[in-house]
């Protein structure tokens, strides 16, 4: 039997990834094959339908797989740069803001509507410190990359871009991205302050459903080796440096973000008003 894995292909370099990684999974002896997405949703809609054997979801991805299939599906792996991640509230440092809270009656820049670590998460920041998003402050998205679940930083550089112009006061973003924005020139070195930072959680989940074929593809991953240089090629596209057991105590912040803001139902289907790339 071959397992067949999801894939949302937000970068070209997606299938380089993946085309490798079945390569090693057949001198291993096992069968792999892969399918690429334009999107998430689709994406988990198979998994949860059956037409695909596993899926390579973002952490939003799997609160809706998770919501849609309850018991009948498993997070197997997760990169070791998946975990205990946090998103940042950046504003300029010549700015008259010392906290979250100070930025009440401004604009607040946040990416994609579906990013979690660009919009979801930080909106759930603003209500833990007092701010009611749309109300006590007024929130700014920038929709680059619709679909792809923050994998796709657009909307988050955009959003920094507009907080070094001023059209808007604060930028949401995951920590990575705001040193990359830095190294890249998009953010001034030294010109920016952090006010805010999320609590941690955790970033993508290999999601399976239950099969010996799944137990296998989970024992391979986490016996690849980073020494292997065919391997290591492999790790640093995909950013990690080893595959690590899945836990799901990471997602209850985005869980509860998701509840919060309205974005699925228990049941998985999209409540989001006009949400559907």
């Amino acid at each position: 039997m071959t397992l067949v894995m999801g894939a949302v292909a937000y970068d070209p370099k997606v299938v380089t990834i993946w085309a490798g990684f079945r390569a090693w999974f057949a001198r291993q002896g096992f069968g792999f094959d892969f399918v690429l997405y334009s999107h998430y949703e689709r994406q988990v809609e198979d998994l949860a339908a059956g037409r695909i054997d596993a899926a390579w979801n973002s952490p939003l991805a799997w609160v809706r797989a998770r919501r849609m299939a309850g018991g009948r599906l498993e997070p197997l792996v997760m990169r070791d740069t998946d975990q205990d991640l946090t998103s940042v509230v950046v504003v300029r440092e010549d700015s008259p803001y010392k906290d979250v809270a100070d930025l009440k009656g401004e604009t607040v820049g946040t990416g994609a509507a579906d990013s979690p670590q660009a919009t979801l998460l930080p909106r759930a920041l603003l209500r833990e410190r007092g701010l009611r998003p749309g109300e006590d402050v007024a929130v700014r998205r920038f929709d680059a990359g619709l679909g792809l679940h923050g994998d796709h930083v657009g909307g988050e550089r955009d959003a920094a871009r507009a907080m070094v112009s001023g059209d808007v006061a604060a930028a949401c973003m995951i920590d990575a991205s705001h040193l990359l924005f830095v190294q890249e020139g998009t953010l001034p070195p030294g010109g920016t302050r952090v006010v805010g930072r999320t609590r941690p959680y955790d970033h993508c989940v290999m999601t399976a459903r239950p099969s010996p074929e799944a137990d296998r593809f989970r024992d391979l991953l986490l016996s690849m080796d980073a020494a292997d240089p065919e391997v290591r090629t492999l790790f640093d596209l995909e950013g990690l440096t080893a595959w690590r057991p899945a836990r799901t105590t990471g997602f209850a912040l985005l869980e509860q973000a998701v509840d919060d803001d309205g974005f699925y139902g228990p049941d998985g289907a999209v409540t989001a008003p006009g949400h559907r790339p």
